[in-house]
């Protein structure tokens, strides 16, 4: 027998976005955001309300999402905690450097190994974000014999909405595109 949990948001895996932006000066900033994920081929959506990072990408139109793993769990969730508009060094005290992207103007975090460049293509009531994907950039040391991302060598942390903690992903189980094939 299933329980009525109510409405909630309960999508699992839920993965921990890290939102990077500059400010009008150049410098920055980014924050940990729960909310949020891919709503097409080339776009992303996230929910952010209002902070630091989404005053300066209402400034420069475009943004990165890092996706926060296992080695900096801690820096993720400090960025996700600690506000940008009132610490000033909020991203060395993280342990976070930056390179500006290549595609837009927003910085890079290179701790995070694999990163998603966005232009912003509209803000939606509520503090929605809309995002073109341009680009992914991604360190070589998570790339498998393929040339793609290979979640044996990247271990992003994913949220548990439901108590709130942070979980590293686990084995593959099927094939997607394949297995279902069985039933036909």
């Amino acid at each position: 027998m299933k329980k009525n949990l109510g409405a909630r948001p309960y999508i699992f895996p839920q993965p921990v976005l890290i939102i990077a932006t500059y400010d009008e000066n150049g410098k920055a900033n980014a924050m940990n955001a729960a909310w949020g994920g891919i709503v097409g081929m080339n776009e992303v959506i996230v929910d952010l309300g209002s902070h630091k990072t989404t005053d300066n990408l209402k400034i420069k139109k475009a943004f990165t999402i890092g996706i926060a793993d296992v080695e900096h769990t801690v820096a993720c969730d400090y960025v996700g905690i600690a506000s940008g508009r009132k610490v000033a060094d909020k991203m060395e005290k993280a342990g976070f450097t930056t390179v500006k992207s290549e595609f837009v103007d927003a910085p890079v975090i290179n701790e995070l190994p694999l990163a998603l460049e966005c232009e912003l293509v509209e803000v939606l009531d509520g503090g929605k974000y809309l995002g073109k994907i341009v680009n992914v950039s991604a360190d070589e040391s998570i790339l498998g014999e393929d040339g793609d991302v290979s979640l044996d060598k990247f271990f992003p942390i994913i949220f548990d909405t439901a108590h709130s903690g942070y979980y590293r992903l686990g084995e593959k189980v099927g094939q997607a595109f394949s297995d279902g094939k069985k039933l036909m």
